[in-house]
């Protein structure tokens, strides 16, 4: 039964990851936009900001709990994700500096950290409205289809 619910799971996982993977993509690639460098995105350098974030994020969320759909579902749990981007971009400043052969600046953090909350905030509160509104519908159209003697 517990590998059944666990299966069952995967597919609300892979969901949240791609949301979030593709949420960080974006704010990446708006990072190097808002600086001028569009041409950026798609290279070496995009990859050395946008790779050492994701990796960061999928540890320090998957160790929080912040990637299981049962949490995600649950208002509460929301200080999870949350807590995972503040862990979560430190790690990334650190890994993106030691593959550019820099040191790691203070304000990139700071920004990166606030940034990434917004994003993976709004992509997450609707990934969650969405799900809330999809089981709505559905208990409606079962309570329809009990009422309905066809």
């Amino acid at each position: 039964m517990g590998r059944l619910l666990r299966r069952r799971r995967w597919p609300g996982r892979w969901i949240l990851v791609l949301g979030d993977a593709a949420s960080l993509a974006v704010i990446t690639a708006f990072g190097f936009a808002f600086h001028q460098e569009v041409e950026a995105v798609g290279s070496s350098r995009f990859l050395a900001t946008y790779l050492p974030l994701l990796a960061a994020w999928l540890v320090t969320a998957g160790g929080l709990g912040a990637l299981d759909p049962d949490r995600a579902d649950d208002p509460r749990q929301q200080w999870r994700p949350a807590v995972a981007v503040l862990l979560a971009t430190p790690i990334a400043a650190v890994l993106r500096s030691a593959w550019l052969g820099t040191p790691p600046v203070t304000v990139f953090i700071v920004v990166m950290a606030g940034v990434s909350l917004v994003s993976l905030g709004v992509w997450r509160t609707a990934h969650l409205l969405a799900r809330r509104s999809r089981e709505a519908q559905h208990r409606v159209r079962g309570f329809k289809l009990l009422e309905s003697p066809r």
